[in-house]
Protein backbone atom coordinates (compact mmCIF):
# COMPACT_ATOMS: atom_id res chain seq x y z
CA UNK A 1 0.00 0.00 0.00
CA UNK A 2 1.62 3.66 -0.58
CA UNK A 3 -0.36 7.01 0.15
CA UNK A 4 -0.34 9.80 -2.33
CA UNK A 5 2.44 11.25 -0.03
CA UNK A 6 4.78 10.28 2.69
CA UNK A 7 5.26 12.71 4.94
CA UNK A 8 8.32 12.53 7.40
CA UNK A 9 9.92 15.47 9.90
CA UNK A 10 12.87 15.71 12.41
CA UNK A 11 14.60 18.16 13.93
CA UNK A 12 18.10 19.20 14.62
CA UNK A 13 20.60 20.06 16.82
CA UNK A 14 23.19 21.73 18.31
CA UNK A 15 27.02 20.85 20.46
CA UNK A 16 26.54 22.71 24.11
CA UNK A 17 29.90 21.96 24.92
CA UNK A 18 32.85 19.50 24.14
CA UNK A 19 33.96 20.02 20.93
CA UNK A 20 37.45 18.37 19.80
CA UNK A 21 37.86 16.95 23.09
CA UNK A 22 35.07 14.77 22.43
CA UNK A 23 37.69 13.06 19.65
CA UNK A 24 40.01 12.29 22.90
CA UNK A 25 37.68 10.95 25.07
CA UNK A 26 36.28 13.44 26.83
CA UNK A 27 32.47 14.05 27.48
CA UNK A 28 29.99 16.21 24.99
CA UNK A 29 26.75 17.29 25.46
CA UNK A 30 24.44 18.26 23.02
CA UNK A 31 20.81 19.58 22.57
CA UNK A 32 17.81 18.87 20.11
CA UNK A 33 16.84 22.20 18.76
CA UNK A 34 12.93 21.26 18.49
CA UNK A 35 11.85 24.37 16.66
CA UNK A 36 14.28 24.06 13.92
CA UNK A 37 12.66 21.52 11.75
CA UNK A 38 12.93 19.22 8.35
CA UNK A 39 10.34 18.28 6.23
CA UNK A 40 10.42 15.64 3.84
CA UNK A 41 7.94 14.63 1.40
CA UNK A 42 7.93 11.46 -0.52
CA UNK A 43 5.57 11.49 -3.78
CA UNK A 44 5.14 8.82 -7.16
CA UNK A 45 7.07 8.84 -9.99
CA UNK A 46 7.57 7.60 -13.37
CA UNK A 47 11.46 6.89 -12.61
CA UNK A 48 13.64 4.39 -10.06
CA UNK A 49 14.67 6.44 -6.89
CA UNK A 50 18.50 6.52 -7.92
CA UNK A 51 21.83 6.20 -5.52
CA UNK A 52 24.11 9.36 -5.39
CA UNK A 53 27.25 9.20 -4.00
CA UNK A 54 28.05 11.58 -1.48
CA UNK A 55 24.62 12.32 -0.90
CA UNK A 56 22.66 11.24 2.38
CA UNK A 57 19.65 12.51 1.02
CA UNK A 58 19.68 9.88 -1.63
CA UNK A 59 21.43 7.12 0.69
CA UNK A 60 18.62 7.78 3.46
CA UNK A 61 16.03 7.02 0.96
CA UNK A 62 18.22 3.74 -0.57
CA UNK A 63 18.56 2.31 2.57
CA UNK A 64 14.77 2.68 3.76
CA UNK A 65 13.77 1.19 0.29
CA UNK A 66 16.53 -1.54 0.83
CA UNK A 67 15.14 -2.38 4.47
CA UNK A 68 11.71 -2.48 2.62
CA UNK A 69 12.71 -4.49 -0.24
CA UNK A 70 11.40 -2.51 -2.47
CA UNK A 71 14.79 -1.03 -3.75
CA UNK A 72 12.70 -0.44 -7.55
CA UNK A 73 10.31 1.69 -6.09
CA UNK A 74 9.00 4.79 -8.16
CA UNK A 75 9.35 7.60 -6.20
CA UNK A 76 10.68 11.38 -6.15
CA UNK A 77 11.19 13.39 -2.34
CA UNK A 78 10.70 17.16 -1.69
CA UNK A 79 12.79 18.61 1.21
CA UNK A 80 11.60 21.82 3.06
CA UNK A 81 14.88 22.60 5.51
CA UNK A 82 15.05 25.40 8.35
CA UNK A 83 18.16 23.80 9.16
CA UNK A 84 21.71 25.45 7.25
CA UNK A 85 24.66 23.04 5.94
CA UNK A 86 27.67 22.69 7.00
CA UNK A 87 27.18 24.92 10.57
CA UNK A 88 27.21 21.78 13.27
CA UNK A 89 23.29 21.62 13.47
CA UNK A 90 22.80 18.15 12.43
CA UNK A 91 21.46 18.91 9.03
CA UNK A 92 22.63 15.74 6.92
CA UNK A 93 20.88 13.55 10.38
CA UNK A 94 18.14 15.40 10.32
CA UNK A 95 17.55 14.94 6.39
CA UNK A 96 17.89 11.47 6.94
CA UNK A 97 15.86 10.81 9.68
CA UNK A 98 12.72 12.91 8.01
CA UNK A 99 13.74 11.08 4.37
CA UNK A 100 13.48 7.49 6.02
CA UNK A 101 9.86 8.67 8.31
CA UNK A 102 8.44 9.98 5.21
CA UNK A 103 9.33 6.52 3.09
CA UNK A 104 7.85 4.81 5.53
CA UNK A 105 5.26 6.78 5.80
CA UNK A 106 4.64 6.49 2.17
CA UNK A 107 4.40 2.83 2.01
CA UNK A 108 2.73 2.59 5.51
CA UNK A 109 5.19 0.72 6.83
CA UNK A 110 5.81 0.55 10.60
CA UNK A 111 9.18 2.51 11.74
CA UNK A 112 10.17 1.60 15.39
CA UNK A 113 12.88 3.98 17.10
CA UNK A 114 16.00 1.02 16.61
CA UNK A 115 15.65 0.76 12.90
CA UNK A 116 15.28 4.29 12.32
CA UNK A 117 18.63 5.14 14.16
CA UNK A 118 20.30 2.24 12.37
CA UNK A 119 19.57 3.76 8.74
CA UNK A 120 19.88 6.86 9.91
CA UNK A 121 23.60 6.58 11.21
CA UNK A 122 23.84 3.90 7.73
CA UNK A 123 23.31 7.42 5.56
CA UNK A 124 25.28 9.77 7.80
CA UNK A 125 28.75 7.39 6.96
CA UNK A 126 28.07 8.89 3.55
CA UNK A 127 28.54 12.17 4.58
CA UNK A 128 30.52 11.86 7.96
CA UNK A 129 32.65 8.32 7.08
CA UNK A 130 32.95 7.80 10.81
CA UNK A 131 30.18 9.56 12.48
CA UNK A 132 30.09 9.45 16.47
CA UNK A 133 26.44 8.96 15.55
CA UNK A 134 25.72 12.06 18.26
CA UNK A 135 23.66 13.83 15.34
CA UNK A 136 21.24 11.15 14.69
CA UNK A 137 21.04 10.78 18.00
CA UNK A 138 20.24 13.86 18.83
CA UNK A 139 18.57 14.99 15.99
CA UNK A 140 16.12 11.99 17.20
CA UNK A 141 16.03 12.82 21.02
CA UNK A 142 13.81 15.47 22.83
CA UNK A 143 16.05 16.00 25.65
CA UNK A 144 19.70 16.74 25.51
CA UNK A 145 22.36 13.96 25.09
CA UNK A 146 26.02 13.18 27.02
CA UNK A 147 28.33 11.29 24.42
CA UNK A 148 31.27 9.67 25.43
CA UNK A 149 33.34 7.98 22.66
CA UNK A 150 33.86 4.22 23.34
CA UNK A 151 31.04 4.07 26.22
CA UNK A 152 27.55 6.08 24.73
CA UNK A 153 24.79 8.31 25.25
CA UNK A 154 23.22 9.83 28.16
CA UNK A 155 20.44 11.27 28.41
CA UNK A 156 20.37 14.78 30.47
CA UNK A 157 16.78 16.86 31.48
CA UNK A 158 17.78 20.27 31.61
CA UNK A 159 14.67 22.34 33.04
CA UNK A 160 16.65 25.59 33.49
CA UNK A 161 14.02 27.95 32.86
CA UNK A 162 16.41 29.93 30.36
CA UNK A 163 17.15 30.59 26.74
CA UNK A 164 19.77 29.90 24.42
CA UNK A 165 20.31 31.95 21.52
CA UNK A 166 21.81 30.45 18.23
CA UNK A 167 23.55 33.23 15.67
CA UNK A 168 24.60 31.25 12.19
CA UNK A 169 28.10 33.22 10.99
CA UNK A 170 26.92 32.19 7.58
CA UNK A 171 30.88 30.61 7.50
CA UNK A 172 30.77 27.14 6.48
CA UNK A 173 32.15 25.12 9.67
CA UNK A 174 35.40 22.61 8.70
CA UNK A 175 34.76 20.02 10.71
CA UNK A 176 37.72 17.65 9.84
CA UNK A 177 40.20 20.71 8.58
CA UNK A 178 39.83 21.94 12.37
CA UNK A 179 40.41 18.37 13.67
CA UNK A 180 43.68 18.00 11.83
CA UNK A 181 44.76 21.87 12.83
CA UNK A 182 44.49 20.19 16.52
CA UNK A 183 46.42 16.73 15.18
CA UNK A 184 49.01 18.88 14.19
CA UNK A 185 49.39 21.08 17.12
CA UNK A 186 50.65 17.41 19.07
CA UNK A 187 51.69 17.73 22.92
CA UNK A 188 50.65 21.18 22.81
CA UNK A 189 46.98 20.30 22.34
CA UNK A 190 46.50 18.07 25.15
CA UNK A 191 46.36 20.89 28.28
CA UNK A 192 43.80 22.37 25.99
CA UNK A 193 41.77 19.28 25.78
CA UNK A 194 41.59 18.28 28.76
CA UNK A 195 40.95 21.93 30.31
CA UNK A 196 37.76 21.83 27.84
CA UNK A 197 37.04 17.61 28.91
CA UNK A 198 36.67 19.54 32.51
CA UNK A 199 34.44 22.44 31.39
CA UNK A 200 32.19 19.70 30.33
CA UNK A 201 32.04 17.64 33.44
CA UNK A 202 31.41 21.66 35.04
CA UNK A 203 28.29 22.08 32.92
CA UNK A 204 26.76 18.91 33.43
CA UNK A 205 27.23 19.45 37.31
CA UNK A 206 25.79 23.12 36.54
CA UNK A 207 22.99 21.65 34.44
CA UNK A 208 21.92 19.05 37.45
CA UNK A 209 21.79 21.95 40.37
CA UNK A 210 20.41 24.59 37.77
CA UNK A 211 23.50 26.85 38.56
CA UNK A 212 23.10 29.18 35.05
CA UNK A 213 26.08 31.65 36.20
CA UNK A 214 28.70 28.59 36.35
CA UNK A 215 27.40 26.87 32.96
CA UNK A 216 27.79 30.45 31.41
CA UNK A 217 31.40 30.83 32.87
CA UNK A 218 32.49 27.41 31.53
CA UNK A 219 30.66 28.00 27.75
CA UNK A 220 33.13 31.04 27.59
CA UNK A 221 35.95 29.81 29.04
CA UNK A 222 35.28 26.70 26.73
CA UNK A 223 35.31 28.88 23.93
CA UNK A 224 38.87 30.73 25.06
CA UNK A 225 40.01 27.20 25.13
CA UNK A 226 39.28 26.46 21.38
CA UNK A 227 39.92 29.69 20.63
CA UNK A 228 43.78 28.81 21.51
CA UNK A 229 43.30 25.45 20.00
CA UNK A 230 42.95 27.22 16.27
CA UNK A 231 39.42 26.44 15.60
CA UNK A 232 37.82 29.15 15.81
CA UNK A 233 37.06 32.16 13.39
CA UNK A 234 36.90 35.94 13.49
CA UNK A 235 33.31 36.26 12.50
CA UNK A 236 32.94 33.37 15.64
CA UNK A 237 35.18 35.37 18.65
CA UNK A 238 33.48 39.08 17.18
CA UNK A 239 29.84 37.38 17.86
CA UNK A 240 30.87 35.65 21.19
CA UNK A 241 32.07 39.31 22.36
CA UNK A 242 28.98 40.86 20.76
CA UNK A 243 26.80 38.82 23.14
CA UNK A 244 29.01 39.02 26.44
CA UNK A 245 28.79 42.54 26.23
CA UNK A 246 25.35 42.80 25.78
CA UNK A 247 24.26 40.56 28.73
CA UNK A 248 24.74 37.16 27.70
CA UNK A 249 25.51 35.12 30.56
CA UNK A 250 27.86 33.04 28.66
CA UNK A 251 28.45 32.34 25.26
CA UNK A 252 30.86 30.30 22.96
CA UNK A 253 31.82 28.96 19.08
CA UNK A 254 29.54 25.59 18.70
CA UNK A 255 30.39 22.75 16.49
CA UNK A 256 33.71 21.20 14.56
CA UNK A 257 34.64 24.91 13.95
CA UNK A 258 36.49 27.24 11.72
CA UNK A 259 32.88 28.84 10.87
CA UNK A 260 28.96 27.76 12.01
CA UNK A 261 27.30 28.80 14.69
CA UNK A 262 27.67 30.70 18.01
CA UNK A 263 25.57 30.03 21.11
CA UNK A 264 24.59 32.26 24.05
CA UNK A 265 23.05 31.83 27.21
CA UNK A 266 20.69 33.95 28.56
CA UNK A 267 17.86 34.26 31.58
CA UNK A 268 14.51 35.98 29.99
CA UNK A 269 12.68 35.25 26.35
CA UNK A 270 13.29 39.15 26.06
CA UNK A 271 16.53 39.24 27.18
CA UNK A 272 16.84 36.46 24.08
CA UNK A 273 15.11 38.09 21.18
CA UNK A 274 16.89 41.64 21.93
CA UNK A 275 20.32 39.64 21.38
CA UNK A 276 18.93 37.95 18.45
CA UNK A 277 18.54 41.07 16.82
CA UNK A 278 21.50 42.69 17.71
CA UNK A 279 23.85 39.50 16.92
CA UNK A 280 21.74 39.82 13.20
CA UNK A 281 23.09 43.71 13.13
CA UNK A 282 26.42 42.54 13.41
CA UNK A 283 26.42 40.04 11.21
CA UNK A 284 25.02 36.87 11.84
CA UNK A 285 23.17 35.81 8.79
CA UNK A 286 20.35 34.11 10.75
CA UNK A 287 19.43 33.68 14.35
CA UNK A 288 17.52 31.03 16.56
CA UNK A 289 16.21 31.11 20.02
CA UNK A 290 15.64 27.90 21.97
CA UNK A 291 13.82 27.31 25.52
CA UNK A 292 16.34 25.43 27.97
Amino acid sequence: MTKECGVGKAHSKIILIGEHSVVYGYPAIALPLNNIEVTCRVFPSDRVWELYDEDTLSMAVFASLEHLGIEAAKIRCQVESMVPEKRGMGSSAAVSIAAIRAVFDYFEEDLDAQTLEILANRAEMIAHMNPSGLDAKTCLSDVAIKFIRNFGFTELKLELESYLVIADTGVYGQTREAIQKVEALGQKALPLLQELGNLTKIVEKAISIKDLITLGQAMTTAHQKLAALGVSCSKADDLVQVALENGALGAKMSGGGLGGCVIALVRERAEAQQLATLLREKGAINTWIESL
